[in-house]
């Protein structure tokens, strides 16, 4: 059986910070294998290549989210035919690849759901693999995270969740002053796992230590942590001077304002990703919903916990943060873009083969309107939507 071959043409196209016009990529299987301008691309092309006339239209990489918990209805914790459905949902939206978010729960019970999320990533390519928010987060900051379940960073608990992912885990977010912080940080960095630094109490001298040792990202910035403060500048600010750290940003007009997204684009230039924080919500209706073992609310697209209101995920998809980060925050188009495709995947260790049309990389690509909303999705090569 050949390679099927795939040829987007007559495009706009930006990837990393160049922006083409005239433009054309081809896929042979899941990679990119040329880009150019103008008619080469009928060199050598298959007769029974897959051609689409992009018009005039954008196309860029395909949307990277590192921290997603659900869709339509369906959590990432609640197995594999739920997992289908969150991705179905956000694969709509533009991504492409996503890294699978839990919530705080039993370290057993995460170990069990390590290895389903371990188990779907080695049959999909969509999932790049799991992402543990908790159970080392910080009691006061804990957001919407079951507070029984909370507890301190034992090395027990640490391998247990490491075997258990099956090198599928890519990122743990942990509160780096709690109790064995400091020794769990080195660990998954030493296995691989990039730590972020979230629903914390650390203080700015504290998160960058914790930088300073290897975490490498701050977990949705601005949210379940100290803002800014001209004499104490927190954590933000601590991942803005340590240029190897990449901030998560959730762009839904809720968790963080415009002009605060502007912020943070300026302060860490090119270091911004744009995540979701989405769960079963988004894509769904408001409603009642549960989130890990707590109770939520979802009304007007907001969703809370029922207990104590505060703002639990959100029911964004990563081409509305696209638009917001262009029409409300004013960030250009080839930089915003990079907050869902570059700036994630080297976040994650995938620089060398996500996040770009250049031959090599993934085949991950989507169209977007003249107003940014999605076209048409490619993924691995494949059309996806």
């Amino acid at each position: 059986m050949s390679t099927p071959t795939t040829v987007i043409h007559s495009a706009r196209l930006v990837s990393g910070h160049d922006t083409v016009t005239d433009a054309w990529v081809r896929f042979d299987g899941d990679r990119v294998t040329l880009r150019g301008l103008g008619d080469a691309w009928r060199d050598g092309l298959p007769a029974e290549a897959s051609v689409t006339d992009a018009a005039g239209r954008t196309l860029v990489p395909g949307f990277i989210d590192l921290h997603c918990h659900g869709a339509g209805g369906a959590s990432a914790e609640e197995g594999a035919e739920a997992i289908e459905r969150v991705l179905a949902v956000h694969t709509a939206h533009g991504t492409t690849r996503t890294v699978l978010s839990l919530v705080t729960a039993p370290v057993e019970r995460l170990a069990e759901q390590l290895g389903v999320i371990a188990s779907v990533a080695a049959s999909d390519p969509r999932v790049l693999g799991a992402h543990l928010e908790g159970p080392f987060l910080d009691h006061e900051f804990r957001g919407a995270h079951d507070p029984l379940e909370l507890r301190p960073a034992d090395a027990t608990s640490v391998e247990r969740l490491l075997d258990a992912s099956e090198g599928m885990l890519r990122q743990i977010t942990l509160a780096p002053e709690r109790p064995g912080a400091t020794e769990a940080i080195a660990r998954f960095v030493d296995a691989g796992v990039a730590v972020a630094v979230g629903h914390t109490g650390a203080d700015f001298e504290t998160a960058l230590a914790a930088f300073g040792a290897g975490a490498s990202i701050l977990t949705h910035a601005f949210n379940g942590m100290r803002g800014i403060h001209h004499r104490a500048p927190g954590p933000v600010v601590a991942a803005m001077h340590a240029d190897h750290v990449t901030l998560e940003i959730i762009n839904d007009g809720v968790h963080v304002h415009p002009d605060v997204v502007r912020l943070a684009f300026a302060g860490a230039h090119g270091r911004v990703a744009l995540v979701t924080d989405a769960m079963a919500a988004a894509g769904a209706a408001d409603g009642a919903y549960r989130l890990g073992a707590l109770e939520v609310v979802v009304e007007g697209g907001v969703a809370r916990l029922l207990e104590g209101g505060s703002i639990a995920g959100s029911t964004l998809t990563q081409d509305a943060a696209l638009r917001r980060a262009v029409v409300d925050s004013g960030i250009p188009l080839d930089e915003a873009l990079g907050a869902l495709t570059v700036a994630p995947a080297a976040a994650i260790g995938r620089a060398h083969d996500l996040g770009r049309l250049d031959p090599g990389y993934a085949a991950d690509a989507v169209l977007l309107t003249p107003d940014l909303a999605v076209e048409a999705v490619w993924g691995g090569g494949v059309r996806l939507a």
